[in-house]
């Protein structure tokens, strides 16, 4: 009996790299994706992953824009940008089977308009932190590991998240099942609101994370992160780097400069990606980033716990400066954001 492809529908820096590792592992793959040239440059050529250290790999697999695709499927790996959830979900709906699930491979917290969309009993979610790019059709840039976690939104461990925990194990072995998805969730919201801020500067994500005239800064949007999802009935999970704790309203400067380095030690080891895909968005690709709803659903979640959230809504309102524009890159957008902090 021929084994169900998995579906990995959104195949640039996240579902570029899944889709590969899935392929190698020899599992059947059916990479959907709205770029035609995309598309067909995996069909011709296989997709090309191309490592930190500049070789490259080709993954055979099938791949086909939405419009394409045909039957149901039982599991999706959703890897589209944030901003893309419920068009993708929309498109992705008539081929979930009844009993199938979706798994967002996504930065965000984007669980919530799946679920929406197909049911909270289809729907889990993942941490992913490893580093990777989009370069162009039939290519992605790897840049280097990270932290992945799948789960259940509600915690359970059940035989799909096992699944679902299989599957990512073949895209990295020390990836795991969680019991706190939420948790990881919100602590990478913290990571993506500092990486956000590195993408108003072409210096890289080290430079500016690992420059102490900066730390009050970076303190104080992982501050506000981690004061929303507390108050959002969350606890923030520590991950590659990121310790919540050292963010708290109790901890001090120390702490949080002390826990900036080991943030910036692991982003060292993207050596493959010196800058994040915000800024490439901005500067290579000159499009729209997703800080809606990735960055925007922090100030959203803030108030509905009457908590503000001023350094992140500056940050949001500088990035659609960026997107528009009417705003140039430098250091000297960070000086600005950094202005009325205590």
């Amino acid at each position: 009996m021929t084994e169900e492809p998995i579906v990995v529908w959104g195949g640039g820096a996240i579902g570029g790299v899944v889709a590969a590792k899935l392929a190698d592992a020899g599992k059947a793959v059916l990479l959907v994706d709205v770029v035609p040239a995309h598309v067909q440059t995996v069909r011709a050529n296989g997709l090309e992953i191309i490592g930190p250290d500049g070789n490259s790999a080709f993954s055979r697999m099938d791949a086909c824009l939405p419009t394409e695709i045909q039957g149901q499927y039982g599991r999706i790996l959703l890897s589209v940008k944030g901003q893309h959830t419920e068009q993708a979900v929309t498109m992705l709906r008539p081929h979930l089977r009844s009993d199938g699930w979706v798994l967002a491979l996504q930065n965000g917290l984007t669980e919530s308009i799946i679920a929406k969309l197909v049911g909270a009993e289809r729907t889990m979610g993942a941490l992913v932190n490893f580093a990777s790019d989009y370069v162009g059709p039939g290519r992605i840039q790897f840049g280097g590991v990270g932290c992945i976690r799948v789960g259940e939104l509600d915690g359970r461990d059940t035989a799909r998240s096992r699944e679902a925990e299989s599957l990512v194990r073949l895209v990295d072995p020390e990836s795991s099942w969680t019991a706190q998805l939420l948790g990881y969730k919100w602590s990478k919201v913290a990571i993506g609101a500092l990486l956000f801020t590195t993408a108003l500067s072409n210096d890289t994500i080290v430079e500016q994370l690992g420059n102490r005239k900066y730390l009050p800064l970076w303190r104080a949007l992982c501050q506000e992160v981690v004061r929303v999802a507390y108050a959002s009935g969350v606890k923030p999970v520590p991950f590659d780097g990121f310790a919540p704790e050292a963010f708290s309203s109790e901890a001090s400067v120390a702490d949080a400069c002390l826990q900036m380095q080991h943030i910036v030690d692991h982003c060292r080891r993207w050596v493959g990606k010196p800058r994040s895909g915000v800024w490439r968005d901005l500067a290579v690709r000159k499009r729209r980033t997703e800080v809606d709803p990735q960055i925007t659903d922090i100030v959203a979640h803030g108030q509905a716990s009457n908590i503000q959230t001023p350094t992140v809504a500056r940050m949001i309102a500088m990035i659609r400066e960026m997107e528009a524009g009417t705003r140039d890159f430098g250091l000297a957008n960070l000086d600005e954001l950094m202005e009325g902090i205590q």
